[in-house]
């Protein structure tokens, strides 16, 4: 490992969870963040300063001033811009050692499964039932797992599905209408941070092997109360989504 990048990585290379070697498995691994704003912002922060190797990113919106309270990767003379274009700016400022690839559309679709196919793990970052359906299902399709997180107002969840070893996101949350949700849930921004950190830690521990991989469990965050609690999920045996997974 180059000098300057040991360094840089120092303060984890220093951990018996990542050495050198970890360090490496880190740099091998290529991860796909489906959304850049509330959640994917922290997350794409965090997995760009930890090294992971190559960042792919998912958002066909630009940015607004209503994101600015929460999504931490832009600023204001970002407005107007698309979100994936000012966020690569940013993340290659941080560290331009690593790999990102920008996509500047949809996922949806085919165009969902093609992207997901050439990356290891997919980080669940977006803020809709439909795409959060759509990750499951691509994730359970192809064997590779995914990161999901979620918030509103002070609350959030963070949950990890690994296809075969536990329940899936549908097992989870059941049979909820897309279209039953509300537009432009309320949140406060430092709780999408507590949410997209979280998120970021469960990619590295899940490519270290450390730790609880929160495989069938569910973290909620309480910020009124300021509590975390792991909830037990089961796999649901008649889940139309990952039945015969």
């Amino acid at each position: 490992m180059e000098e300057q990048l040991q360094e840089r990585y120092l303060r984890q290379l220093v951990m018996d969870e990542v050495g050198k070697e970890g360090q490496v498995k880190l740099a091998k691994a290529r991860v796909l963040v489906v959304g850049a704003g509330g959640l994917g912002s922290p997350v794409c922060l965090y997995l760009a300063a930890a090294g992971i190797g190559h960042l792919g990113i998912v958002d066909s919106d630009t940015v607004s001033l209503t994101n600015l309270n929460r999504q931490i990767l832009y600023t204001t003379p970002d407005l107007g811009r698309p979100k994936v274009e000012a966020a690569k700016e940013k993340l290659n400022m941080l560290n331009p050692s690593i790999e990102i690839t920008v996509y500047q559309v949809p996922f949806s679709g085919e165009t969902a499964m093609r992207m997901a196919r050439s990356y290891d793990a997919m980080v669940d970052a977006t803020d809709n039932l439909k795409t959060r359906e759509l990750i499951n299902r691509v994730a359970l399709q192809i064997s590779k797992p995914f990161f999901h997180g979620a918030v509103s107002h002070f609350y959030g969840q963070v949950m990890t599905v690994i296809p075969g070893a536990g329940p899936c996101w549908r097992c989870f949350m059941g049979d909820i209408a897309p279209e039953s949700e509300p537009k432009g849930v309320p949140v406060l921004g430092p709780v999408a941070g507590v949410v997209g950190s979280l998120q970021a830690l469960q990619v590295l521990k899940y490519f270290l092997g450390a730790g609880d991989q929160l495989v069938g469990k569910v973290l909620m965050f309480d910020g009124l109360q300021m509590t975390l609690e792991a909830l037990t999920v089961a796999r649901d045996s008649n889940c139309p989504a990952c039945q015969g997974y």
